[in-house]
This record gives C-alpha cells, sequence and structure tokens, in this order.
C-alpha cells in the first residue's frame, strides 16, 4: 500500500461474477474465490489466469468464506450451513444441507476458540433477528433470537470471543450499540431456541450533533470505532470516523472524511481500512488502557488529529494540514508515534518553537520568505537520523511543492535535486512534486525520479515519456542530463551524427539478414532505419531510459500508452529497436554503461508499444519500413537460436566427454555432429 504499485491482477471471464469477498488462506498462500454463487476458485500468485486455476463446482450457493491464520479457511453457505475447505474440496458436490428456513444472512464472522474455529452468522425474518453459533469441526450448532427492540432494528454487527464468552455487538437505528453476551455451550443441541437478551453499550450523544452509524468494529474491550455521518442542525451531512471509549461512554476523538466512503470500516492488526474517496485508506491506531483521567473532557475536542493516516489528504484545508504532517511522522515511529487515545490537555501551555513537531513548523512557515523557508528546511533535515526522517523529508518536499503551485515564480531547482539524490525518498511520500517538475518542464529532476523512486503511477511514468518525446533536441542541449547510462554505447562526434562501428556477433549482420529475406530495401533508407543510427540524441536518450527503469503493471500503463501521438510512438520505437539491436550485438546481450536498459526491458517496453499502437503503426507509411525491418532482425535472431538449439545436444555431450577424460592423457579424439 505504502508503494502504492499493485502486486497483482485476476479477472474472470465476461458474465461471471464474484458474489462474494476473495480471502486469502494463511496456510497455503493462496487465494480463494466463488463467482457465480457455486464456482470455487483457488490460485497463486505467480498464477496469471483464473481460467487456468484450480476450480470446483459446489451443490450449493456460498455466503461467505472466512479465513483463519491458524484455523484454515471455512466456507458458509446462503442456507446456513458450515464446511471446512479442507471438508469440501474432498467431496466438492457433496450434499449440503439446509440450516435455516426463510431466513436472509446479514452478518457472519470467524473466530479462533482455542484449537477450535467457531462460526457466527445472524439472520433475519419478518423483522426478527436470529444467532447462529457454529463449531464446524465438533458439528455443533446452536440458535438463538435476538430480544426484540421497539422502533429500531439492527443496522450492523460485529463480536469477538474471550473467556469461553461470545460478545455480539449490535449498531441500531436509534444510535445506540447493543451488546449480548453468549456463552459457548457445551457440543449438544438445544431443544427449544433461547431469546438473548441485551444491555445498552454506548449510546452516541454528543451536544449539538446526531451521529448516524454504518460500520461497526471493536478495537480493544473498552473501545469501539464507528463510520457513519455526523449531522449538525443547519449543516449538510458528513462522514467521519469516530472512536468511542465504552466504559466511560466518551467520544475520543473523530476525523471528518469529506470525499464520502463506501459505509464499510475494516480493522486488521491494528489498521483501519476504508475508502475514502476514490482512495483506500490505511489508518494505524494504538490503544493504551482506559481511564477516567484520559476520558475526561474528551466530548469537547471532537476536531483532535489523533486519527493518524498514511495517505495523503489532498482536499484538507490548510488548518487541518498539520493532520497530515502528523501522519506521515507516525508511519515510521514504532515506539513513540503510536495513536494515542488520550488527547493532550487543555492546560498545556504555548509549546516553545524548539519543540514544535515538523507539521506546525511547516504551517509556520507558510508565509515565510523563500531565505528563510530554505534554510530553516535544510536545519529540519540535518538533524541526527532518527526513525521518522524519511518522513520528516517527504514534508519537506511537500512543503516546497505547494509553496510551488501558490507562486508560480518559485522553483527551487538546485534544492530539489539536492533533496532527492541524497535521500531515500519514494512518490508516496511526495506524490506533487513530479507533477511539479513536469509543469516547470524540469527534465533533470523527472530523470532522478524515475530512475529512484520504485512506486511511481503508470499515469505519471506516461506523462514524462510523453514530456521526454515531445521536448526537441536543440532545448535539450541547454539542459543538464545525466548521460551514465547512454554514453557508452552511442559515440557522437562533433556535428552530433553518431560514429558507426560494425560488430558482428550473435550471428546477425545486415548482409546475411538481406540475403535471408525477400524483401529489398534501397541502401539509402536502409542506412537510416536498420537499427544502426541512433534517430535520438544523447539527451533524450537518457531520458528515455529512465523511462525504461520505471517499474510499472501492463494492465494500467496499456491505457495511457495508446494516448501517445503516432508520431512520437513511431520515435520511440526505433529507439527501441536501435537498443535491441546494440543488445544483439553483445554476446551477453547487455549494454554497458550505470543503469543501461536491460534486454528484458527493451523488449517489454517494445511489445508495450506494439500492442498499444500496431493497428495504426500498419496503416502509417512511414512506419511500415520500421515494422518490416524489426520484423526481419527477430527473424533472423529466431533462425539463428534455432540453429544453436539443433547442435545443443552435442554441445551437452561434448561437455560430458570433457569431464569424463583424464586430464594426464593425452588422446586425439573426432567428433561427427550429425
Amino acid at each position: 500500500i505504502s508503494d502504492q504499485k499493485p502486486l497483482g491482477c485476476w479477472s474472470v471471464k465476461h458474465g461471471q461474477i464474484l458474489t462474494c469477498p476473495v480471502v486469502c488462506n494463511f496456510e497455503t498462500h493462496e487465494y480463494i474465490a466463488v463467482h457465480d454463487d457455486k464456482v470455487l476458485r483457488i490460485w497463486k500468485n505467480e498464477d496469471i489466469s483464473l481460467d487456468k486455476a484450480f476450480k470446483a463446482t459446489l451443490s450449493a450457493d456460498v455466503y461467505r468464506i472466512h479465513s483463519l491464520p491458524n484455523g484454515g479457511p471455512v466456507v458458509l453457505f446462503r442456507g446456513g450451513a458450515v464446511r471446512t475447505l479442507d471438508v469440501l474440496l474432498e467431496a466438492p458436490q457433496q450434499e449440503i444441507e439446509n440450516v435455516i428456513s426463510d431466513e436472509v444472512i446479514r452478518w457472519s464472522g470467524a473466530f479462533m476458540e482455542g484449537q477450535q474455529p467457531v462460526l457466527i452468522f445472524t439472520t433475519e425474518k419478518d423483522g426478527d433477528f436470529f444467532v447462529y453459533v457454529q463449531k464446524p469441526k465438533l458439528s455443533s450448532l446452536h440458535k438463538y433470537k435476538l430480544e426484540q427492540q421497539e422502533s429500531s432494528k439492527p443496522l450492523c454487527f460485529t463480536a469477538h470471543i474471550t473467556n469461553q464468552t461470545v460478545t455480539l455487538l449490535c449498531l441500531y437505528s436509534n444510535d445506540s450499540v447493543y451488546q449480548v453476551l453468549i456463552p459457548l455451550q457445551p457440543d449438544i443441541e438445544e431443544e427449544e431456541e433461547e431469546i438473548l437478551s441485551k444491555s445498552l453499550l454506548l449510546n452516541f450523544s454528543v451536544p449539538g450533533t446526531v451521529l448516524k452509524g454504518t460500520s461497526l468494529v471493536v478495537l480493544d474491550k473498552d473501545h469501539v470505532a464507528v463510520l457513519g455521518s455526523l449531522t449538525v442542525p443547519g449543516k449538510e451531512p458528513r462522514e467521519c470516523l469516530s472512536i468511542w471509549n465504552t466504559k466511560f461512554q466518551t467520544l475520543q476523538t473523530s476525523k471528518e472524511l469529506p470525499l464520502g466512503t463506501s459505509g464499510q470500516l475494516w480493522c486488521y492488526e491494528e489498521n483501519f481500512f476504508l475508502i475514502h474517496g476514490k482512495v483506500l485508506t490505511v489508518i494505524m491506531y494504538k490503544c493504551e488502557t482506559s481511564s477516567l483521567a484520559a476520558a475526561v473532557g474528551k466530548l469537547k475536542d471532537i476536531q483532535n488529529p489523533d486519527v493518524s493516516s498514511f495517505v495523503n489528504w489532498n482536499t484538507l484545508e490548510d488548518e487541518e494540514l498539520v493532520v497530515s504532517f502528523q501522519s506521515q511522522e507516525s508511519v515510521a515511529l514504532k515506539a513513540e508515534s503510536k495513536m494515542n487515545l488520550r488527547s493532550r490537555r487543555s492546560t498545556v501551555a504555548k509549546v516553545q518553537p524548539e519543540t514544535l513537531s515538523v507539521g506546525q513548523l511547516l504551517l509556520n512557515l507558510k508565509d515565510a520568505s523563500t531565505y528563510v523557508l530554505e534554510t530553516e528546511l535544510r536545519q529540519l533535515m540535518s538533524k541526527a537520523p532518527t526513525p521518522d526522517l524519511q518522513a520528516t523529508i517527504g514534508c519537506v518536499v511537500t512543503a516546497l511543492t505547494d509553496r510551488c503551485k501558490r507562486n508560480p515564480k518559485y522553483y527551487p531547482q538546485n534544492f530539489l535535486l539536492e533533496i532527492v539524490e541524497t535521500r531515500d525518498l519514494s512518490y508516496s511520500l511526495c506524490p506533487d512534486l513530479m507533477a511539479v517538475a513536469l509543469e516547470k518542464k524540469d527534465m533533470h529532476l523527472l530523470q532522478i525520479c524515475l530512475e529512484r523512486f520504485p512506486d511511481i503511477p503508470e499515469e505519471i511514468t506516461y506523462a514524462c515519456l510523453k514530456a521526454f518525446l515531445s521536448i526537441s533536441e536543440a532545448h535539450l542541449q541547454n539542459i543538464d542530463v545525466n548521460l551514465d547510462s547512454v554514453i557508452c554505447y552511442i559515440d557522437v562526434e562533433f556535428d552530433d551524427k553518431e560514429v558507426k562501428t560494425e560488430i558482428v556477433e550473435n550471428g546477425f549482420s545486415a548482409e546475411m539478414d538481406q540475403d535471408m529475406c525477400d524483401t529489398k530495401i534501397p541502401k539509402e533508407t536502409q542506412s537510416r532505419s536498420d537499427g544502426e543510427s541512433c534517430p535520438v540524441g544523447l539527451q533524450k536518450a537518457a531520458l528515455l531510459n529512465a523511462v525504461l527503469h520505471s517499474a510499472y503493471t501492463e494492465t494500467f500503463l496499456l491505457p495511457h500508452l495508446k494516448n501517445l501521438p503516432a508520431q512520437q510512438a513511431i520515435l520511440f520505437l526505433r529507439y527501441l529497436y536501435y537498443l535491441y539491436v546494440k543488445c544483439s550485438e553483445k554476446v551477453n546481450t547487455t549494454l554497458p554503461g550505470i543503469r543501461s536498459p536491460t534486454i528484458n526491458q527493451i523488449m517489454d517496453w517494445m511489445c508495450l508499444l506494439l500492442d498499444a499502437h500496431f493497428t495504426v503503426m500498419v496503416m502509417l507509411p512511414e512506419a511500415k519500413e520500421l515494422l518490416s525491418n524489426l520484423h526481419k532482425f527477430v527473424r533472423a535472431q529466431v533462425r539463428f537460436y534455432s540453429e544453436l538449439n539443433k547442435i545443443e545436444g552435442s554441445l551437452r555431450e561434448l561437455q560430458r566427454l570433457n569431464h569424463l577424460r583424464e586430464s594426464q592423457t593425452y588422446s586425439i579424439e573426432v567428433l561427427e555432429i550429425i
């Protein structure tokens, strides 16, 4: 998540629908999915297509699959039956009984009690709610009925197990959370369903506001988190994430989410997961032991920025900027900057300048002069290394780019270059840096970012490629660009024309290839398109090499690459073809130099570019010759390696005989290669 890069992408065929959330089997490191209610799919990271993944068609509709770290996956069917995945795979078409009748499952959860998995789910029928507790390995089932609540009904559920007791928390439509205790019964069937009584655990009462919750999670025995909308009389409802102390009935902290959410909140290993706008937001938290002193006065501090987010909140107002900076600091800190549910005392005196947080310091420097700003930022970065130094530098870069946006005449190119070249940064730490560099046409900074940042989005990579291809060679002559990746294999004379050297290796030469092909190309046109002369200058070649080194995912890059203008696509393909020929001239297919492109990078980008523009290139006359030469060269390479494959067996036999021969015995042997 911190790198903002997809690690894998799988999709079902057109017409098929994933009907329950995909889970991970912690024991086998496999993914498990169900599509079209009954079709089970199991695959691993290295699998490319779901069509070739393991498939099993079940005899009943699946409601949900739950995966437990030490208990394996558990499958809950819509009819209420439960099976462990191992038992189900032994006979996928086994008969699945119906446990519930005319009831609809509203929520389910799986837990471990000792060595036994326990599955709990709630159902609804005609306004009545029921709770089922199952132990699938022991074939144990207990059914309960929830006590009815006048003029309100449950909206969502969550549960946890402690000391052989299930604690079920129910968020009701009357803005209250009720608690239901269910003892784990001995493994015997109950003849009559027991009615469960509930007790009021928490009421969302904040003076002057109304909180309508949509999702509820348990943090520990004294704290819960609620995702919902906060309504103030006379104002539009605002979605927010709030944390409550159930022991003292107090609001601990709350954070508005201006971009809206999906209404779902997940919690895993002291991290919240929620959809904020179009972004998956991860929020870390750490609950301290609840105490009365920590809870006093929390109702007055609704906007206390204790919730620390891993992501940049681009829509935050200036007064909320401190929250964003403090959140970036909290990611790096392990012992000190955990999200405390205790707020600062309101009686704390004014903070001294030397004790200001990074966010507060940057806010104070917002309107400072350029000299004061850069001086203070340099002092901030020169401090002794600390666990949060990287996040601090990310905040520094963000402050500089923010000033660039506010003041178009301000652009500290040398300062930004110094930071990127000497610090271990990533795109996610300073997401606006490359956008500002593109706006300022700072090719050198873009080159360094492409070479150093491991998490650049495909959209930005494409924008850099388009900018590099569109800039003129004359303009590049006046720009300082790192040429280490090209200086060793592109030789240039004083008039900027390349000096051609004839190196024939790997079974290829222009004359040999011409004899092997039927198509005759005039010599005057062949000399400029056969891959021997570089179609771009040194500076542009170095910039394009930086793009080739940038990590990407084909699925996400291809749509952007299709928007590349045809003439730029042809120029880029000419350069890739030139690199391909240069690599093939060497026995080890490796270009000399620092950060030079590899043969795999060149081939992958050629395939990407052809996939994105093949139809256009076939139609353009100026591209036909290039495609023909590329085809001939690849065909020559295939034939050459095919000939090598024919004698591979003989070469292996010769190698074996060399090992068997005694080193002290002189002999002459004749080997006939057929």
